[in-house]
């Protein structure tokens, strides 16, 4: 909140305290073949880089398809996450597609697909040649063309509009939507060792440290092995520090740096002042909105426990149709 993620427009909640998602991880792993889980470039990286920790777990193998579950018990369509992150929601969409194909074929699935389509009235027609021609002719504007008359549609429930996405491109009803990652310009942050920011390589920058704080750790970051001296020039594609300078800096700071580290011009702490006054900049607003919650605790309790029943109604909505799709009812 801190940040300034708004209450108001965002559900914000604590994952365990959502039983729905620990339901749906289950669920999913009885369908996703073990060699997806293996391939994932963070379980290799972190299994290189963290062999001091008992890591040969299924918990810690499994995580992804936690992610995965947090994801698709909301049925998110896109999903703002970093570049590393991406192969996470690609396992998602597998996962996703493996399940649909698996339990989305209802018995009576072609009559009740029919069905809905004679629910969007006048557009079922339209409908229907769109599909036509996505099908026969792989016609791709055809298929946008026909989701749009769907997401238009305000005679379909939720059912029947996941049950014609399905029928659009010939599979069963899509019980879990396949989502998409969403990027930011800035969708890969340097740890303050140039490796991937994480808590778990201890390598971060906390949004609410301290001023002091974040000029010691910046300053003591390494920088190009090559400038021993002061004097001697350095490379700044080899020096973890420029890695921020792309985040934060403007073009006339970056041409700067270039030419003063090149040259020898400027030394490390010289370059690395632009960045923590940046860091610092950005940071002053998390101080100012956080206050509001420090100065009283229970209204974020209250905002978290508000959070929390939302979520949990829509995630009982997704794992209803999980089981009857599977065939848990009893």
């Amino acid at each position: 909140m801190a940040s300034g993620v708004d209450p108001e427009q965002a559900t914000i909640f604590i994952q365990s305290k959502v039983p729905q998602h620990a339901e749906l991880h289950l669920a999913l792993s009885m369908v996703t073949p073990l060699g997806w889980l293996e391939r994932v470039p963070t379980y290799k990286d972190q299994m290189d880089k963290l062999n001091h920790k008992d890591l040969a777990t299924y918990g810690f193998l499994g995580y992804p398809l936690l992610q995965a579950a947090d994801i698709l018990v909301y049925k998110a369509g896109l999903v703002p996450v970093g570049e590393d992150q991406v192969p996470h929601i690609e396992l998602t969409r597998e996962v996703a597609r493996r399940f649909n194909n698996l339990y989305g074929r209802e018995p009576n699935f072609e009559e009740l697909a029919r069905a809905a389509v004679k629910k969007i009235g006048k557009a079922g027609k339209q409908f229907e040649q769109l599909r036509t021609r996505y099908l026969q002719d792989g016609d791709g504007e055809a298929l946008l063309a026909a989701r749009e008359l769907l997401a238009a549609s305000q005679n379909l429930g939720n059912s029947d509009r996941e049950r014609l996405q399905g029928y659009l491109e010939n599979k069963g009803k899509i019980i879990l939507p396949e989502s998409e990652a969403l990027l930011t310009a800035a969708s890969k942050m340097p740890g303050l060792d140039g490796n991937k920011m994480s808590k778990s390589y201890k390598n971060t920058i906390t949004m609410r440290e301290t001023p002091e704080e974040v000029s010691k750790k910046i300053r003591a970051m390494p920088t190009d092995p090559a400038r021993v001296r002061r004097t001697d020039a350095g490379n700044p594609d080899k020096c973890p520090v420029w890695q921020l300078h792309e985040v934060y800096s403007s073009d006339d700071t970056k041409q700067w740096v270039k030419a003063g580290c090149t040259s020898a011009g400027i030394g490390c702490l010289d370059c690395k002042q632009p960045v923590i006054e940046a860091v610092v900049r950005e940071q002053q607003p998390m101080f100012e909105r956080a206050e509001k919650y420090l100065a009283n605790p229970n209204l974020v309790k209250e905002i978290v426990f508000e959070g929390c029943h939302k979520a949990e109604l829509v995630a009982r909505e997704t794992m209803k149709e999980v089981r009857e799709a599977m065939g848990l009812g009893y």
